[in-house]
């Protein structure tokens, strides 16, 4: 996995993350959607890096 995407792929979790658990405490279901989405793109992302990464193996 080339470290820019494995980057990206981290934060984008970790973004989705903190922005679902900010909508839990307030009560946001939008924002806990939205953050739960985020995260889910965010490991979708690494999982096609790791995919690509054993097929150059």
């Amino acid at each position: 996995m080339s470290a820019e995407q494995k980057a990206k792929a981290k934060a984008e979790q970790m973004k989705g993350a903190a922005k679902e658990a900010a909508g839990r405490t307030v009560g946001n279901e939008r924002m806990t959607a939205e953050g739960e989405a985020e995260r889910a793109k965010g490991d979708l992302r690494q999982a096609k890096e790791k995919g690509k990464d054993a097929v150059q193996r």
